[in-house]
């Protein structure tokens, strides 16, 4: 078992780097430092930040080791620095930020041959190797997010995903989620971060749900109808950020003609209509919901949907039951660099018949981000609590921009309802009657 998993977490590691690898070395030097976005850090500063964090939580904290470079933390720490002022900072250059990366790497594949996993509670189950193997794979998406905020030529290629299955047309447009309790959170995944636990019973009444997320040309209908112009469907929040922020249409959408167009990793495209919409906020997915006559589903609700299993009564780690993410089931890990159309992966559908509830886009719930009843901060607050508060929505399920080790049907992310740059969709539901259930 020790041997298995210290090779589970060399192919994390590894895989993260690769990654990491191809997204900055994509790009010259002149790209590297410059920030494309207020929003977004320098790819550099990314790159020497990843290392950064593994450095202190596995050679200091797990091995003991003494700072190889102390008097750049504070640089790196980021708490102390927005993203906004890091360009300023003396961040190390390229090609110090490679070579301080793979120095700290060649010393933790070096102790991780030597760990024994128990002991503490980071060494348990080889967490803290988990931890930053999950960091790492976020960051990728962050500069995946930097890619699709910078101008220029493209420098990323993919293949694109295949075409919907056969049996999409026959797909009923919602499926039923029935009532009851079930287990939320999680308890038991070894490497789940602390806003994941406990696992917990929460009760949630029977209702309905989107099979797939909302399509581009769906929320083009909403467009056309008006939707954005309209203040019935927004919240007051929303509206004035839709007046102030002169919202029309989604990020990166621009109109040629009668046709809609998008801008995608530097290539102008038209909007694919049977794909997930990808970069809208969510005062802009709320107002959907309430032009369809529809809502969010709730943070709960979206977890019951993608895990409960009523056969059994239990819930498992992933729609499709508790094997790991394969190829089938979802689109996952840059991959492809776009959704999949609406629809597919029918392998990965979960008991209540939805789809593409992992990967492809994170879809935004109703619910604020909050700690789950007997949170306990670990092994530092500020990766969840200091965020918890009614400013931050949650969404779930990942994207395609995202890897496995960092996505399960428990795993939760947040951002400010404002948000468009970040890799995120939705799906609507609509409660359902008592009798239905």
């Amino acid at each position: 078992m020790t041997d298995a998993l210290r090779e589970a977490i060399a192919r994390e590691l590894t895989g993260a780097r690769q990654r990491t690898a191809l997204l900055t070395d994509s790009v010259d030097e002149a790209d590297l430092v410059r920030q494309h976005s207020p929003l977004m850090s320098p790819l550099v500063w990314d790159l020497a930040h990843i290392a950064n964090q593994e450095e202190l939580w596995l050679l200091r904290e797990v091995g003991g080791r003494e700072p190889l470079h102390p008097e750049i933390d504070p640089l790196y720490d980021a708490f102390e620095h927005p993203r906004s002022e890091r360009p300023t900072l003396p961040l190390l250059p390229p090609a110090q930020a490679r070579a301080y990366g793979h120095e700290v790497r060649g010393r933790v594949l070096d102790l991780l041959e030597r760990a024994r996993f128990g002991g503490t509670r980071l060494l348990g189950d080889g967490f803290a190797f988990g931890m930053i193997a999950q960091h790492e794979v976020q960051h990728d998406e962050t500069m995946l997010i930097t890619h699709q905020v910078r101008a220029g030529a493209p420098v990323l290629a993919a293949a694109a995903p295949g075409p919907a299955p056969a049996d999409v047309l026959r797909l009923p447009s919602e499926v039923l989620v029935p009532g009851g309790p079930f287990t939320m959170g999680t308890s038991a995944e070894p490497w789940a971060l602390d806003n994941e636990r406990p696992a917990h019973t929460v009760d949630v009444a029977p209702f309905f749900l989107d099979t797939t997320p909302v399509t581009c040309g769906a929320y083009a209908e909403f467009i056309a109808d008006g939707g954005y112009d309209d203040p019935r469907w927004w919240t007051a929040a929303g509206w004035d950020h839709r007046q102030r922020a002169g919202l029309s249409a989604p990020l990166y959408w621009t109109r040629n003609g009668e046709q809609w167009v998008r801008r995608t990793f530097g290539q102008l495209e038209p909007v694919r209509r049977e794909e997930p919409v990808l970069h809208v906020c969510w005062y802009e997915a709320d107002a959907y919901a309430r032009w369809a006559g529809r809502r969010l589903p709730t943070e709960a609700e979206w977890e019951k949907a993608a895990r409960f299993d009523p056969v059994s009564g239990r819930s498992r780690r992933y729609p499709w039951g508790d094997a790991e993410p394969e190829a089938a089931h979802a689109n996952l890990g840059q991959q492809f660099l776009r959704p999949a159309p609406a629809g597919s992966y029918p392998a990965g559908t979960a008991p209540c018949g939805a789809r593409q509830l992992i990967g492809d886009v994170w879809e935004w719930t109703s619910s604020d981000f909050g700690p789950y009843p007997g949170f306990t901060a670990w092994p530092y607050r500020e990766y969840s609590e200091v965020f918890f508060g009614p400013e931050y929505k949650v969404l779930r399920g990942g994207s395609f921009g995202v890897s496995s080790v960092a996505c399960r049907s428990t795993f939760r992310n947040w951002d400010y309802p404002i948000r468009r740059q970040i890799f995120s969709g939705f799906r609507t539901a609509r409660s359902a009657v008592a009798e239905t259930a």
